[in-house]
């Protein structure tokens, strides 16, 4: 009775991550096509003339930085977006290929002798999460840079009307152009830091879902394996 018992409990357990993998979600192909909207766009932009632009307004060079940020971290989320889909595969087929994978560690940590339920857990999250706290701290930093180059921008702006020795008609052109320069770094650099903070935080928070659902399904793994051993 117990090794039938077993036996249904271990059925019911494949069938679940037969549906797992069923209804997996294609992360890395959401993020190819995500990078493709994006590589679109530069080289839109870039043909109107729009980086040009951009780059010859902020002679603090700010914009630049916050430029490559983003572009450096939205590499790394299409690495990590590959990584947590292949973890979701190996949870998928963890009867094809037994000890391979986050999930099989933290079933081997419940298996063995006198178990750590909290350690292994941890262990689990650390792998799925932690790498996500960096980059959400990244994606922070974009933020700061653009309210930097605001303040940059404005004192610029006042610097230049305090060091302004007068307002005659022969100085207001060259006034005007040092004005333009300050007020072009506060609002370019702002918006640019803006736009890269929403899109890199749309991608960390699609790969924070894409982790919580993972460890879901290894921990509801992990309760149907210890749900199917006999009982001594």
């Amino acid at each position: 009775m117990k090794a039938l018992t077993a036996s249904i409990n271990t059925g019911r357990a494949t069938r679940r991550r037969e549906e797992a993998a069923a209804l997996s979600e294609p992360l890395w192909l959401e993020w190819l096509a995500l990078a493709g909207v994006l590589g679109f766009a530069t080289w839109l932009l870039g043909a109107r003339g729009v980086w040009a632009l951009l780059l010859r307004s902020d002679p603090t060079g700010i914009t630049l930085v916050i430029i490559v940020v983003f572009a450096t971290a939205t590499l790394w989320c299409g690495t990590r977006s590959r990584q947590l889909q292949r973890e979701r595969r190996a949870l998928a087929h963890a009867d094809d290929a037994p000890g391979a994978g986050w999930a099989a560690d933290y079933l081997a940590a419940l298996a063995g002798p006198a178990p750590d339920h909290d350690t292994a857990l941890d262990l689990l999250l650390e792998r799925t999460h932690g790498p996500h706290g960096t980059a959400w701290w990244v994606n922070g930093i974009q933020l700061k840079l653009g309210l930097l180059g605001k303040v940059i921008g404005f004192s610029i702006l006042a610097l230049t009307i305090g060091n302004a020795p007068s307002f005659d008609a022969s100085q207001s052109q060259e006034l005007l152009r040092s004005l333009t320069t300050g007020l072009g770094v506060a609002l370019l650099t702002t918006m640019v830091g803006l736009v890269g903070n929403i899109l890199l935080g749309l991608q960390l928070t699609r790969l924070d879902r894409y982790a919580d659902l993972l460890v879901a399904d290894v921990q509801r793994l992990g309760l149907a394996a210890r749900g199917a051993e006999p009982t001594p």
